[in-house]
């Protein structure tokens, strides 16, 4: 869950800007590996990058918000960014957008308002190949990075490859989290889950390199459409835009930033605060929106513990940032996570992570170093665990802030952004290194 922006537009395409200049020129090496299959744009020129996206600023995800990240940066070192995406309403066109202080011409492709779910819009399938035919014509990139396989990415992959233009995926989608949208008969769900991996197969297998945000991730893609060697590639984060709070804490508060959606074990995390000793008196704050606001609400009530619970909705930045720096642990319950940029906001922030055990999360949370994992599902796991952090002395309680800082170290969003720009080179890199050894826990 990223906050709700709505960022400024202006009626100027990409044409009408002068060509960019590279600020920052690829500092990566080049690594052994296979040879590119296409002719690599000129070493070091600045590029004509189109990224395609399902979901895209303002839409509250990580997906959307890494595709923004991505963007942004790669435009701050000198590139010219067009992003294809699905119009955040019923105005659509080609236009200028600001994203992270940067402009990025954005291609807003028709979309229809997925009912059953509170702000997913999705670009016209039937009009996929002729809309991502017009946008290619029109932009000519030297590279096509698309971010999911269902819609926009289909699209683009197959005129891209008409073209000879370079192809690089990423992949942040679980079929299965989109189940609870779809409103499918649970006897057709296994069936349509392994559609989706099919889909996936043949969209990812026209990239030149595929990517997706940690091993546990890959390795999972890999396992489920039989494509080889996809790359490991953190989704970063600019650790500079947060602050942690060194400050000694005045009341026990546990933080929960995503969508409010089944898929993220909400209920878990709600149960498990019943079961904390009263002498804690620990808050809950639930930062984020979604379909199921009003039921966790409820369940809350019935639980008796609405008055320790608060549900804020969408935020700004300013305000998470402010969530963060106020929390004294975030609790992350989610069983489907290929990376959680949430978790590594927190990090950034200093504060200590109870995770489930479970997806990409223990690449991130190091048990007993910055955080602790519990049984994935399990309230009472969850409690004793929490309990750790809650009742931890100051100087174990800053141990787990200080590993938080140092685990997080890893991900910088600049290292992320160097790696992708090989990529879009035709370079042959190796993974980032985000897995840091455990720091030595006393006895």
């Amino acid at each position: 869950m990223q906050s709700a922006r709505h960022p400024h537009r202006d009626c100027r395409s990409g044409a009408d800007r002068p060509p960019p200049t590279l600020r920052n020129p690829d500092p990566v090496p080049d690594t052994p590996g296979a040879s590119s299959a296409s002719a690599a744009p000129k070493t070091d020129a600045p590029l004509r990058i189109l990224i395609g996206a399902d979901t895209f600023a303002p839409d509250v995800n990580g997906a959307a918000r890494f595709a923004e990240r991505l963007a942004a940066g790669l435009v701050e070192r000198g590139h010219e960014v067009h992003v294809m995406a699905p119009a955040a309403s019923r105005k659509h066109g080609t236009w200028t957008e600001v994203h992270e202080g940067q402009e990025i011409t954005a291609h807003r492709l028709y979309s229809w308002r997925w009912y059953p779910h509170d702000w997913l819009r999705f670009a016209l399938p039937w009009r996929i190949k002729q809309n991502s035919a017009r946008v290619i014509d029109r932009v000519k990139p030297d590279v096509v990075h698309f971010q999911s396989h269902i819609v926009v990415g289909r699209g683009l992959s197959l005129e891209a490859e008409k073209r000879g233009i370079r192809i690089i995926g990423t992949n942040h989608f679980m079929p299965e989290n989109m189940l609870e949208f779809t409103l499918l008969p649970k006897a057709w769900q296994d069936w349509a889950v392994g559609l989706a991996w099919k889909a996936a197969r043949r969209t990812f297998g026209r990239a030149e390199a595929v990517t997706t945000p940690t091993k546990k991730a890959a390795q999972f893609l890999e396992k489920h459409t039989g494509l080889p060697n996809v790359h490991a590639i953190s989704c970063g984060i600019d650790a500079h835009k947060y602050s942690p709070n060194w400050e000694p804490r005045t009341e026990n508060r546990i933080l929960f930033v995503g969508r409010v959606t089944g898929e993220k074990q909400i209920d878990v995390l709600l149960r498990a605060a019943t079961l904390l000793p009263a002498e804690l008196d620990a808050k809950v704050e639930i930062v984020g929106g979604g379909d199921q606001m009003k039921n966790l609400q409820n369940l809350a009530a019935e639980l008796g513990i609405a008055d320790r619970v608060t549900f804020t909705g969408y935020v700004t930045d300013e305000e998470l940032r402010d969530a963060y720096h106020r929390a004294t642990v975030l609790a992350m319950p989610s069983i489907a996570e290929l990376q959680s940029i949430v978790t590594m906001e927190a990090m950034a922030s200093a504060l200590p992570v109870v995770a489930a055990n479970a997806m990409a999360l223990p690449h991130l949370v190091h048990d007993g170093e910055n955080g602790y994992l519990f049984e994935p599902s399990d309230a009472n796991d969850l409690a004793a665990k929490l309990r750790k952090v809650l009742e931890a002395p100051a100087d174990e309680l800053r141990a787990l802030k200080e590993g938080s800082l140092r685990l997080i170290a890893a991900h910088d969003i600049q290292t992320t952004l160097s790696t992708f720009e090989s990529l879009y080179r035709g370079r042959p890199v190796a993974d980032p290194v985000t897995d840091v050894a455990s720091a030595a826990l006393p006895e």
